[in-house]
């Protein structure tokens, strides 16, 4: 018994649509499979919604599954699925004809691209199905509705110009379909391949995939589902499986808004900083979704760039059909989504700093620099990441940290300013000049170690009301209303003058200026920055590379101190040591700033000293 076929000719829009896809090249083939597997989800899908609120559905009993079988012999691909298949009517309406103004949309927007085809966009506009061309050189689809009077059917195309439509042998309600692959695809008839694919774009589809009858979609969507459901071990294994890591996640943040935008999210931070290993930069890792749908891999662009060590997951339902599942063009929705799972980071670490503050302190240590990356570049959130900023302070012990909200809350009544020093260590910092004069006056200050500590605080320049001042600032006012009393053992205030005009001639272009200091307590004399901080000069002197160019300072001496009372006194008698102790008591005091110092007129120098130290 012959049974008929009836040819049709594919709309114009679809000749167009199916011409791009067969003739342009294409930088991932790979979203056919993804598009298809969404389209066969959303079959059943609306299957089971039929069967809530519809009439009675054919094959009530069958399984909802998308069954994925390759054939490496044969170059062939068939998808099933036991969803609510198709009518005669709704084959031609679905596959024959552009039924939706998206799909309009679509030809409008590879038309207006000319030859820069930018096909990752197939699946934003109701067009999903078209892309199985990119791969096959002809479609087989077997469909059965889900209606109980319904009849199967078989449509088939080789993508050019028509297609055909003949009544086919009663099956089970779905559709299945049979790509028979180009030669330059045949790749995806391979089971490994298809694998590799789906778990990259489709693990979390809510139905069991099946390639090869072996279940492939082991993962669960964790962020879709009620905290109170998951266990610990539930969320470490899907960290482990997102993240392609082997050990547990140091913290784990898992919420779910529906204002401003509806987003369900599930952020997970690693246990090591790779980065801080050496490991070059690290890329980002959280990835974008749509109904469980992967809409961007380890999207650059939801989350800001500093927060580029987090893994996970963003889901958004109300990503509009207009952006593309490869590139982002909506960049409102993706700034609101941005600032909305970032600040309710930011949020969730200044708790963690309180409610778990050994584990935030580990996260501190490990994790710092971003946060720092962020305060001095990201204005949206700097109010926020300051708040987390963490330091060790002349107040603590080694390894103890106070935050800039601890540090103000102790303040001295009478202090306006928050004080902080800038040196490689804590052992440097205080060994150094510069905290004396805050010692003798029982003042915290802050030590910061790295260079971007002093950038941010010069960015910010005050917290809660209280300027951030360095202690090695060269005009530093701490605020007295009364002029202190001179030592009685310090030189006398002309033979000061005649000191300091004096050093100025020996040291010429290495000083600005040459001045009693205020400031110091136990140390000869100590070097001021005219740029502001010594670590600003050392930063220039670092961009500089030029040990010889360290540049000018402002020189502070101690006129109470006994080695500047015995220069004074070489000075006046003419000695020409004088000069030789002049040049290496500044010197001495640039290496107690950090300043890099040419070595070899030092060693001369010293040799020298030594020498007649030796008589």
């Amino acid at each position: 018994m012959s049974t008929a076929v009836e040819t049709k000719e594919f709309q114009t829009e679809i000749r167009q649509l199916l011409d791009i896809v067969i003739h342009s090249l294409y930088t991932d083939r790979e979203i056919f499979l993804r598009e298809l597997i969404s389209n066969a989800a959303d079959a059943m899908e609306k299957l089971r919604y039929t069967q809530l609120t519809g009439p009675e559905v054919k094959d009530k009993d069958a399984v909802l599954e998308i069954h994925i079988d390759t054939d490496d012999n044969s170059h062939t691909l068939t998808i099933t699925d036991t969803g609510i298949g198709m009518t005669k009517e709704e084959l031609v309406e679905n596959l024959g004809t552009i039924a939706h103004s998206g799909s309009k949309e679509f030809i409008k927007h590879l038309s207006a691209k000319g030859d820069q085809k930018d096909l990752n966009l197939i699946g934003q506009f109701g067009v999903g199905f078209y892309s199985a061309f990119m791969v096959a050189d002809k479609v087989t689809i077997y469909t059965r509705s889900y209606h109980q009077e319904g009849e199967s059917f078989t449509w088939e195309s080789d993508g050019v110009g028509s297609y055909t439509i003949t009544e086919g042998e009663e099956c089970v309600r779905g559709t299945k379909m049979v790509l028979h692959l180009k030669e330059d695809a045949y790749d995806f008839a391979k089971e490994e391949t298809i694998k590799r694919v789906i778990k990259q774009y489709s693990s979390f589809v809510p139905y069991p995939i099946m390639v090869n009858e072996q279940k492939v979609n082991t993962v669960d969507a964790l962020w879709t589902k009620n905290k109170s459901e998951i266990l610990d071990d539930d969320y470490n294994e899907f960290y482990k499986f997102i993240a392609n890591a082997h050990d547990e996640p140091l913290l784990r943040l898992h919420f779910s808004s529906d204002a401003p935008l509806n987003i369900n999210t599930l952020l997970f931070v690693p246990k090591e900083n790779l980065e801080q290993f050496g490991f070059g930069r690290t890329e980002p890792g959280v990835s974008l979704y749509c109904k469980k749908v992967l809409i961007q891999e380890k999207s650059p662009l939801v989350l800001p760039e500093w927060l580029r060590f987090l893994r996970g997951v963003i889901d958004s339902e109300e990503l509009p059909l207009n952006i593309s599942r490869e590139t982002m063009q909506d960049s409102a929705l993706i700034s609101k989504l941005n600032k909305v799972v970032t600040s309710r980071f930011l949020k969730f670490l200044d708790g963690q700093s309180t409610a778990e503050p050994e584990k935030f302190k580990e996260f501190w240590e490990k994790f710092n620099f971003f946060i720092k990356e962020g305060a001095a570049n990201d204005y949206t959130h700097q109010k926020d990441l300051i708040k987390l900023l963490r330091f060790e302070s002349s107040n603590t012990q080694a390894g103890e940290l106070v935050s800039l909200a601890d540090y103000t809350g102790r303040m001295k009544e009478d202090q306006s300013a928050i004080y902080y020093v800038n040196g490689p260590s804590r052992e440097v910092i205080e060994s150094g000049p510069y905290l004396e004069v805050f010692r003798n006056k029982g003042i915290e200050v802050i030590y910061t170690y790295a260079a971007i500590d002093d950038y941010i605080f010069g960015a910010i320049r005050e917290y809660e009301g209280k300027r951030l001042i360095s202690a090695d600032e060269a005009d530093l006012n701490l605020g007295d209303t009364e002029e202190q009393d001179r030592s009685e053992e310090a030189l006398s205030e002309e033979e000061v003058l005649n000191l300091t005009g004096w050093l100025k001639e020996v040291l010429g272009s290495k000083v600005t200026d040459v001045r009693e200091s205020k400031r110091l307590v136990d140390s000869p004399a100590v070097v001021l920055s005219p740029y502001g901080t010594n670590s600003m000069q050392r930063m220039m002197q670092m961009m500089n590379k030029d040990l010889n160019n360290v540049g000018p300072s402002v020189l502070e001496i101690n006129a109470a101190h006994a080695m500047i009372k015995r220069l004074d006194t070489a000075r006046k008698n003419e000695d020409s040591f004088a000069k030789i102790a002049a040049e290496q008591i500044f010197e001495n005091a640039q290496i107690a700033a950090g300043l890099i110092v040419d070595p070899r007129g030092m060693v001369n120098r010293l040799n020298e000293i030594l020498e007649r130290a030796l008589g």
